[in-house]
């Protein structure tokens, strides 16, 4: 059997590695070969050498060759050994979903551009004018407190609310005009129903004077509401903000109990969902509207989330709950 087949027949790489360092090592016939030239004659060395190489570059071939062959017959037992029978599985209950303030947001959004509301945004992080004192939110005004702001070292701020958005709007257009701005908004707040970082959807409507009324919010938000919560009651309850006044607060029935009473709604039969009235005129002049009227509107995404998807706690849409999440897939 010549080294050719033998090369052929090597049954793995380590028996072809031995083989190599056989035929090819430092104690190979060939590196003999080559140590043997300098006593040969001079007219027979370069023969002799050429051949050497020849024998060498075969040999080397055939191994390289023979080995390429063993590794992909390793590698496709190998393959075999860890195949996985796909049909095993059944991907049908797999899918994906949106997250519940996606989904949250996403509906909301959707009834007022269907009510032909333009859908505006703005920056995360704020200068004062345009987050506080074109709102009515003078320094040192104690509704600011509430705010409780991520201030810094330039005195920018990380927006408190998505109400910066309006006064972008209306210093780069006139009325009338009907818009909401959704996003995320920033406060120095965590509890069961509060987080750092949320999201809002508010909504602003400018029109000539006289031309918007309370009423006309009351419409559009209790239209809302059922859209989204379903049959439930609503209703408004004088409350104070600084951009709007008269201001009011919006409540639904317990979608918990169904309006009967429970720890929920602190047994009232009620939950807060959203802000509103009509707009300060102190907001347009600082946006030097004049003879206007208009109406505005903010709420919370993930508080809306909470109360439709019966979450519990505000918390648990951030925190990976796959109890919560697995509802919506």
């Amino acid at each position: 059997m010549n080294y050719t087949e033998r090369i052929n027949l090597a049954p793995s790489i380590d028996a072809l590695e031995k083989l190599r360092v056989e035929l090819l090592g430092k104690k190979s016939a060939i590196s003999e070969g080559f140590s043997s030239l300098k006593n040969a004659a001079p007219n027979e060395k370069a023969k002799i050498a050429a051949a050497l190489n020849l024998q060498k570059e075969e040999l080397s071939n055939a191994i390289a060759a023979r080995k390429a062959v063993l590794e992909r017959e390793e590698f496709d037992v190998k393959a075999s050994k860890e195949a996985i029978d796909v049909t095993l599985f059944d991907f049908s209950d797999l899918g994906g979903s949106l997250h519940p303030i996606n989904r949250a947001m996403e509906e909301i959004v959707e009834y007022f551009l269907g009510m032909n509301f333009d859908l505006k945004t703005g920056p995360l992080v704020e200068d004062e004018f345009h987050n506080f004192e074109a709102l009515n939110l003078p320094k040192h005004h104690p509704a600011r407190e509430m705010q409780d702001t991520f201030y810094m070292n330039d005195g920018m701020a990380l927006r408190t609310h998505t109400s910066n958005v309006q006064i972008h709007a209306m210093l780069s257009q006139k009325p009338p005009f009907k818009m909401i701005a959704p996003g995320a908004v920033f406060r120095r707040d965590y509890d069961l129903t509060h987080t750092p970082m949320f999201h809002q959807v508010e909504g602003l409507v400018v029109d000539e004077k006289g031309a918007i009324s309370f009423a006309n919010l009351k419409h559009i938000l209790e239209d809302f509401l059922n859209s989204f919560f379903g049959d439930f009651s609503v209703r408004f309850r004088p409350s104070f903000f600084p951009f709007t006044e008269p201001s009011a607060e919006v409540d639904v029935g317990c979608v918990f109990c169904g309006s009967k009473g429970c720890r929920m709604c602190k047994n009232t039969g009620w939950l807060e969902v959203l802000g509103c009235g009509m707009v300060d005129p102190n907001v347009f002049k600082a946006v030097g509207y004049e003879n206007v009227s208009g109406y505005a509107f903010g709420m919370g995404v993930e508080r809306l989330a909470t109360l439709k998807y019966r979450a519990g706690d505000l918390r648990s849409l951030y925190e990976g709950d796959l109890d919560l999440l697995e509802r919506f897939r």
